[in-house]
């Protein structure tokens, strides 16, 4: 199995050698990892490493796995936990993949309490019990369509890294109470105003998903986030700064001169 065996190539050294042809493939799939500052290259190489080492990679919808596809969600959902040091997501366990779009039971209750179940079609999902699932298709061009906002792997483990702490809120693992409250401040006056912008029917930098919850408004300011830095750091820099801090990088710098 095409996992297994980046696995053991991954953990057969402390320091494994990154190959170039996945390199190449980064290069192809991930117009980002080319802006990447080079001394960020090699520490999220490292961290690719870690995460296929320690998350169980599968195909499903008769999908074949290849080391493009297994490289290409690593690198991304590597990006989102560069400087952190250990196993990238503690909490993850599995990445399921499909070809395409994939459906799901979805449960919604109604004002009144009534519950009702149905099938959703999803490009992806993201669970508590440490699962992820993608749809390739959905995967590829989010990578590689750098401008337009959109990419589901950052989305979903945005909604990982926001697990970590318990509830689904649209808070991830922050160092203090302090923290929690500015984090808080800071969101939920851009997401109120997104609202209102949504409401009076203004353009929005950020896609209207994010008006769900604000745990999807997370989700979505991440994609925004490293695919348009500098028009988010414009728009909303309050936001783009508590980004900033969380996630250690100022992706705005690398998007200069376009």
């Amino acid at each position: 199995m095409i996992w297994q065996a980046l696995k053991t190539l991954f953990t057969r050294s402390a320091t494994p050698v990154f190959q170039d042809d996945w390199i190449a493939m980064l290069e192809e799939n991930l117009p980002l990892y080319q802006k990447l500052p080079g001394d960020l290259r090699p520490l999220l190489h490292q961290r690719i490493a870690r995460f296929v080492a320690s998350t169980r990679f599968e195909g499903c919808g008769g999908l074949e796995l290849t080391e493009e596809m297994i490289i290409t969600i690593a690198a991304q959902a590597s990006l989102l936990v560069l400087h952190r040091d250990g196993t990238p997501y503690p909490e993850l366990r599995t990445v399921y993949l499909y070809p395409t779009t994939f459906s799901s039971v979805q449960k919604r209750v109604d004002p009144i309490g009534i519950v009702t179940e149905g099938e959703v079609s999803r490009l992806g999902e993201s669970w508590s019990s440490g699962t992820v699932v993608l749809a390739w298709d959905s995967v590829a061009h989010g990578a590689r369509d750098l401008l337009d906002g959109q990419n589901v792997t950052f989305h979903e483990f945005a909604h990982q890294l926001d697990h970590e702490d318990g509830p689904t809120d649209g808070a991830p693992p922050l160092p203090s109470r302090a923290a929690y409250r500015s984090w808080a401040k800071v969101f939920s006056e851009n997401y109120d105003d997104f609202l209102d912008q949504l409401e009076t029917g203004k353009r929005t930098l950020l896609d209207p998903y994010g008006a769900t919850n604000p745990a999807e408004f997370f989700a979505v300011a991440t994609e925004t986030f490293f695919e348009k830095p500098r028009q988010l750091k414009k728009k909303r820099p309050d936001l783009y700064q508590k980004l900033q801090s969380y996630y250690q990088l100022d992706p705005a710098k690398w998007f200069r001169g376009n």
